[in-house]
């Protein structure tokens, strides 16, 4: 787990001030690498690559970066090949390898397969590798691990974080229709970001750079393919094999493996048995809110690690953190996303890094195995319609009005999502239903400026993920709704995985993000994933002999809620109040900052409004007002050492 960075020239002409370029960038991700850092340049500085190093595999100096292969052909890596190991020893006999790292593997399958190298790779990575005549960069399936990039003046820029590439930006500005994105979801859902000019490589995509020219293409995705030829039972044994398989291969590692516990199924799932194959994995951490009530998953938490025999270290987070450490969490995520659970994550991050290097996650679950109530709330609505219409044992039914009924306990603090999703358009098209389930925006119409933001692009670019066939056959509604959120949600909140580790040179791994598994439970029939309508039915079916009952039988699971209204009515209501005065807010483009201090505190107690409005502002106020410190750094900073050629 690493930062990386580099440019690269379009036309083969020298790149003006390559050394200071690569040294600015190296400094803005310093945070992530604080074991060592690397620069490489090729002759006539038409391509340089800069390295940042937290070291997990093989530490010797064998593992530096930028590495250089016997071939010439130069890497700068960043995540983890969990595979590595096997792949070396495939790779031995055309490839005479000069580290145990998995670093080189990549190198080596490039050598051997060139581009469709990546077809070999089980792991977490981003990387850009030049071989002297092409440019070739590619992030991990899931986007697990960053890229971002710019192309400025005939040169493309890229990072692992946008920060990183705003030195070598002509302005830093925002572009509209992310904004539009991140307004609606809290969240964008193609490769622009809320800073414009700067584009995300999307999950599962690869880029090369070869005769002027920037290509990116698509090398994987996953397809619901469902299996109807098999049993409940057989489809939880061979689940269990994989996730045995995938824990063991994420526990590699040549330093000490925790794991968040956060109160939740996946990451107490992952906790236990990552426990059971690894002693060194029997740490676990995990941060609460006890000042009010409703907030303080500990006992959930504490529960897992007395049945995984974990050591579990807390975290009471209050008031006084929030206002100690906002700032850095939004200047560390680079854009706000993912909602205010990135805020406690960073909190946990900073007590998990001062133990271990590296830590396991349960990201993905909910988005593979169906954790979120609104999918709940969707079959509700159809369970009545098709009641209504005498349509319930038509087809392939997920759920009746009869099988989903014992569930409705767990929409208690949901009631105030489910009348504004009643109050219009009942009964509609599956499409327009789900799009108003994640529609953040409904009770921000004074707030926002819409007529300077494209709207109905959103939702049409919604649609255009929502209704693919290519991806999602549409046996059922359940598959529409995972796979919009496992392709546009998880990577934001994969997002604030990497940053709020990172943040603290903290490695975080997710078992459940291996592609043997995911394709795997693409093709379970959403009946035995969502049976009834229990959330997670299949997970918590498939592993209840793991979990101790009260997690397994639990309704109540909120996420990772933050006291944000309690606060921003109390305690922190001052604060808020003085980061939307400053002269500037008052001439935000977009926002009417008079409208959105005399609502902030009506929002409901779980909305996502006062996040999305002041994390927001924050962000503006950490790079939009600061944006000539920024551009200052490529004069500022001395340029870097380049490594010899």
């Amino acid at each position: 787990m690493c930062g990386i960075a580099g440019a690269v020239s379009l036309t083969r002409q020298p790149i003006a001030k390559v050394a200071s370029a690569l040294a600015a960038m190296n400094q803005l991700i310093a945070h992530r690498g604080p074991d060592g850092q690397g620069v490489w340049v090729a002759p006539r500085d038409v391509c340089g690559l800069a390295h940042r190093r937290l070291a997990i595999i093989d530490l010797s100096a064998a593992g530096h970066q930028p590495m250089v292969g016997d071939n010439g052909a130069v890497i700068t890596f960043n995540g983890e090949i969990y595979n590595y190991v096997e792949l070396m020893a495939e790779l031995k006999g055309g490839w005479d390898f000069r580290s145990s790292s998995d670093t080189e593997t990549v190198l080596a399958a490039y050598a051997k397969w060139g581009i469709d190298c990546l077809s070999h790779l089980r792991g977490m990575f981003a990387f850009g590798l030049w071989d002297g005549e092409r440019f070739f960069a590619a992030r991990d399936r899931f986007g697990i691990k960053p890229f971002y990039y710019a192309v400025v003046d005939g040169v493309l820029y890229f990072a692992s974080e946008m920060k990183a590439l705003l030195p070598v930006l002509p302005e830093i500005a925002t572009d509209p229709d992310a904004l539009a994105e991140y307004m609606t979801f809290q969240y964008t859902i193609g490769e622009n970001t809320l800073f414009k000019n700067i584009h995300t490589l999307l999950p599962g995509h690869a880029l090369t750079v070869e005769n002027g020219e920037v290509k990116v293409f698509r090398y994987w995705d996953v397809h619901y393919d469902i299996d109807w030829d098999h049993t409940p039972r057989w489809f939880g044994e061979e689940m269990r094999t994989r996730l045995a398989d995938s824990i063991k291969v994420h526990l590699r590692s040549d330093v000490p493996v925790g794991a968040y516990i956060s109160g939740g199924i996946d990451s107490s799932l992952i906790g236990i048995l990552a426990g059971r194959e690894e002693a060194s994995g029997r740490i676990g951490f995990h941060g609460k809110f006890t000042e009010f009530e409703g907030y303080d998953e500990s006992a959930y938490a504490e529960a897992a690690c007395r049945d995984g025999d974990i050591d579990l270290h807390q975290i009471d987070i209050t008031a006084s953190d929030f206002r100690n450490n906002i700032e850095k969490v939004l200047y560390h995520l680079d854009t706000p996303v993912g909602g205010p659970g990135s805020f406690p994550q960073y909190m946990v991050s900073e007590l998990a890094a001062r133990h271990v290097k590296v830590v396991l996650g349960g990201q993905g679950g909910d988005e593979i195995f169906g954790g979120y109530a609104r999918y709940l709330i969707a079959y509700l609505e159809q369970a009545l319609k098709a009641s209504i219409d005498g349509t319930q044992r038509n087809g392939n039914f997920v759920v009746t009005p009869e099988s989903i009924i014992p569930h409705l306990t767990v929409l208690q603090e949901y009631k105030p999502l489910i009348r504004q999703l009643f109050s219009k358009g009942l009964f509609g098209p599956l499409d327009e239903r789900y799009f108003r389930l994640i529609d953040r925006s409904v009770d921000m119409e004074n707030e926002v400026d819409w007529s300077a933001l494209d709207r109905a692009g959103v939702f049409a670019r919604f649609q255009a993920i929502f209704n693919s066939e290519r991806n999602v056959k549409k046996e059922a509604y359940f598959d529409s709704m995972t796979h919009f959120d496992f392709k546009c949600l998880l990577p934001a909140l994969l997002q604030v995985e990497d940053r709020m580790s990172m943040a603290h040179g903290l490695e975080s791994r997710v078992p459940l993000l291996d592609h043997s598994v995911v394709e795997f439970a693409a093709t379970i029939p959403a009946d035995i994933k969502f049976k009834g309508g229990q959330m997670k039915h299949f997970i918590k079916s498939t592993f209840s002999g793991d979990l101790p009952s009260e997690l397994a039988q639990r309704r109540d699971k909120m996420g990772f809620p933050v006291p944000l209204k309690e606060w921003f009515s109390g305690e922190l209501k001052d604060m808020v109040a003085d980061i939307f005065a400053t002269q500037k807010n008052r001439h935000r483009e977009f926002f009417n900052s008079d409208a959105i201090l005399a609502n902030f505190d009506k929002a409901e107690r779980f909305s996502r409004k006062t996040w999305g409005l002041l994390s927001l502002e924050l962000w503006q106020q950490v790079f939009h007002d600061r944006a000539a410190s920024y551009r200052r750094m490529l004069d500022e900073v001395e340029p870097a050492q380049v490594a010899a050629q």
